[in-house]
């Protein structure tokens, strides 16, 4: 596990947690209240409600946590079963570290596991087109559930990848007035005393996380690290590694893409090993 994590505290705001998703490139934080855990934030959170800005109301309360003395694979069938990404280690209330998918690929990587990735990893796919606007790519991912999507040219040929990752990155506040109208509706002329004490309006501050509307190509990574089907655990968890990613394309002979290799497909490689 990972022993000194970031976190946020309750009271706090979702600027705080944007920031630091920002500057780490991390994809959630623990939220503490009175130093116990509450909740987890993720970057999903973030992009499925754009104008919440409260940290309760945006967190994922009471979350699957695990025990110090707990082994990796028992870490590793509750990330595929819940089909989360991190696992705090807690005691009795307190979060001591936190155990995420990336951890559990590092150990794979000093496995040696033999095993191929074709059809018992790999995961079948779509692409999206590199002029395809980023508050599309947005809604299509939150549609989707994926957490990254290969990009094509005209051509059909891979030029990047879109993750979370990189729309968080390209993402700003943006600062807004909103008026709610309560109105009960009355035809009355618009100067006499019951027309002005029945049309009330009220104006707020709206402040919500924005992804600009420009292509995906401009937020894109484009130095995109591929595996064939017939690529190894161990060897692709070691290129997720090194190339600090959560996913590889998979390309076939004519280096089309054919399919997708996630992190958390990947880890189910220890899920046995407890059993074994």
């Amino acid at each position: 596990m990972t022993s000194d994590v970031v976190h946020v505290e309750i009271p706090g705001n979702r600027d705080d947690v944007l920031k630091i998703l920002k500057r780490t490139g991390i994809s959630g934080v623990p939220v503490i209240k009175n130093k116990k855990i509450v909740g987890i934030i993720t970057r999903k959170d973030l992009l499925r409600k754009p104008e919440e800005t409260q940290l309760g109301l945006l967190m994922t309360p009471k979350p699957t946590t695990i025990g110090p003395d707990a082994d990796v694979s028992q870490a590793a069938r509750i990330l595929v079963t819940k089909k989360i990404r991190r696992l705090p280690v807690v005691e009795d209330g307190h979060l001591l570290g936190l155990l995420s998918v990336a951890d559990l690929i590092h150990a794979i990587a000093q496995k040696k596991i033999k095993d191929e990735i074709k059809d018992t990893y790999t995961s079948q796919t779509f692409a999206l087109w590199e002029e395809t606007p980023l508050p599309v790519v947005g809604k299509v991912m939150e549609i989707s559930g994926v957490d990254a999507i290969p990009i094509l040219d005209e051509e059909n040929r891979l030029q990047g990848i879109i993750s979370e990752r990189d729309l968080i990155r390209s993402s700003s506040i943006e600062d807004s007035v909103g008026v709610s109208d309560f109105s009960n509706g009355t035809d009355d002329d618009e100067w006499t005393w019951e027309s002005i004490r029945d049309n009330h309006t009220i104006s707020f501050g709206i402040s919500k996380v924005q992804l600009p509307n420009r292509p995906v190509k401009l937020a894109m990574v484009r130095n995109v690290v591929a595996v064939p089907a017939n690529a190894e655990v161990s060897d692709c968890a070691l290129k997720m590694r090194r190339a600090r990613v959560d996913q590889l394309p998979v390309i076939n002979g004519d280096k089309r893409l054919v399919a997708m290799l996630y992190d958390r497909e990947l880890i189910r490689a220890l899920c046995h090993e407890g059993s074994e």
